[in-house]
């Protein structure tokens, strides 16, 4: 069970911490200077990665990894299959909206565990009712 100050920590966050160019960049490094607990998934591990190597080059992907390994209090987890198919129907449920898993699978731990904010600067991740950060600063 989620504790009061743990928050879900999306994709866009942490781009936004890693990237000087971000227009959020000052607010995460301000945020993950003094962090409370966080959690985040091995897909949004992933996305981040992709979004570097895409962006740049291998070099700036390989310090988005190395960034995440010594990032504390991060937990990063598995998504399970139950996750997987709770995010499909999180993704029925909002069929009008551009979901990717990653997103679904996002609200969805959300959701199970009644988290209360979530630190994104996309708001589809603020579907499911937790609210984003971004909104609170």
């Amino acid at each position: 069970m989620a504790t009061r100050t743990e928050a879900y920590v999306d994709t866009s966050a942490l781009i936004a911490f890693a990237d000087r160019s971000d227009s959020y960049h000052d607010l995460f490094r301000r945020l993950f200077s003094e962090p409370p607990r966080l959690f985040t998934t091995t897909l949004v591990v992933a996305e981040g990665h992709a979004w570097f190597l895409r962006r740049y080059d291998r070099h700036r992907a390989l310090q988005f990894l190395s960034l995440i390994d010594v990032m504390k209090p991060l937990r990063v987890i598995s998504s399970t299959p139950k996750d997987q198919a709770a995010a499909a129907e999180v993704i029925r449920k909002f069929s009008d909206q551009d979901l990717t898993i990653c997103d679904a699978v996002g609200l969805h731990l959300m959701k199970e565990k009644k988290t209360k904010v979530c630190w994104s600067t996309d708001f589809h991740l603020g579907l499911m009712g937790a609210p984003l950060v971004i909104h609170q600063y």
